[in-house]
This record gives structure tokens, C-alpha cells and sequence, in this order.
């Protein structure tokens, strides 16, 4: 598929299926901690807010998106738990950025140094960083101009790799600071290295 057919089929996606963004501010603003019970209880939706406070609210996922991100996950969480060098979170968990937004990627991993740096009582709420590695997931319905954005977010506000995965055209884009984003066709596997010492991800069952 050409970049121009890409760009036609990322229009192409309403704008409601891929998520509601609510302007709150400056009428309202709430708490990290009103927004995290906000959050807590609407948690059959999937809820970020951006660096200028605006809300994006998201359905759930379709089946097989999160069947795909629940092979991710178990990957990451798997060689995390061997590693044994820091620690994996799926997609609910919730991540304040330097810079104000919250965040909640596909799959995340923190090394034990940074966690070390958060008290207990913060673990419970949104995490107060940036996690060192981010998997992002494109799903049907997602924009690839948006996530992309995210991905240069995450970057800007400390994390040390990235994999945007687009099943849908067997693509993986790989961000890594102070380069060029560096796009994959149809990879068979992808390294973690040099952040996920030997971590890889088979991306067969992710196709």
C-alpha cells in the first residue's frame, strides 16, 4: 500500500471511533486526584489526558486487538519477571508525565532504579514518570498521525525506546532519543536492545 493510500485510510476513520477528546479546562480543574477516580470509576473506558488538560475517553477494544496486546503483554511481563531488572504493566495502568499528560500505553516496562525513586503510596495512583520502554498498538480505529504523536511524546518526556506496531500493514515504527523514527516492513522479530537486554518479540503471533 502506497503512503498516499495510508494517509486515505487514516481519514477514512471517524473521528468518534477512534476516541472523544472532552476540553475541560478552564471551566474545570481537577485534582491528580479527582482525575484518578474519575478514571477509577469509569475503568470500563480507557481514559488519557493530554499536556493541556484535555480528556480523551476511548472504548474498549475489539476482540482481536486485545487478544494481540494480551500476547504482547504476556511477552514483556515474562522476560521482565526473569530479567529481573525492572517491572512491566499493561494497558491499564497509568503513567504522569513530565510534561502533565497521562498516559497509558499498550505495555510499558520501568527499571527498578526509577521505581525506586516513587513511594509506595504514589504506586497506587498514576505512576509519576515516564517509563523507560513503551509498546504502542495500533488498533483499527486508531489514527496513525495520533499515535505517532504519542510515541514523540513519550520521547520528549524520557523514555529510551519505543515500538509503534501497526498490524494492519505489518509495520513496526522503533523510537529511540536523538534519532530518526525507524520504520520495520514485515519484521520477523524485534530486539529490545540495548534498553531490554535480550528481549525480543516475535512478531508472528502478533500478525
Amino acid at each position: 500500500m502506497s503512503s498516499a493510500q495510508h494517509q486515505i485510510q487514516d481519514r477514512e476513520i471517524p473521528a468518534e471511533a477512534a476516541g472523544l477528546l472532552i476540553r475541560l479546562q478552564p471551566a474545570l480543574c481537577p485534582t491528580e486526584d479527582q482525575f484518578y477516580e474519575f478514571c477509577r470509576i469509569n475503568k470500563e473506558l480507557r481514559i488519557e489526558r493530554n499536556a493541556e488538560g484535555a480528556v480523551a475517553v476511548m472504548g474498549p477494544a475489539g476482540w482481536e486487538t486485545a487478544e494481540r496486546n494480551a500476547r504482547i503483554t504476556f511477552r514483556l511481563t515474562d522476560w521482565a519477571i526473569r530479567n529481573g531488572t525492572g517491572r512491566a504493566a499493561d494497558s491499564s495502568a497509568g503513567y504522569l508525565l513530565p510534561n502533565g499528560a497521562i498516559r497509558s500505553p499498550d505495555a510499558s516496562w520501568v527499571s527498578n532504579g526509577r521505581l525506586a525513586s516513587v513511594t509506595p503510596e504514589q504506586r497506587l495512583k498514576f505512576l509519576p514518570l515516564c517509563p523507560d520502554f513503551v509498546i504502542e498498538l495500533r488498533s483499527p480505529t486508531d489514527r496513525l498521525a495520533r499515535l505517532q504523536d504519542k510515541m514523540a511524546e513519550y520521547m520528549a518526556n524520557g523514555t529510551r525506546l519505543g515500538w509503534l506496531i501497526d498490524p494492519m500493514n505489518r509495520r513496526v515504527f522503533v523510537y529511540r532519543p536523538g534519532l530518526g523514527v525507524e520504520t520495520l516492513e514485515s519484521p520477523e522479530q524485534i530486539s529490545g536492545r540495548p534498553v531490554l537486554e535480550a528481549f525480543r518479540l516475535e512478531l508472528g503471533e502478533v500478525w
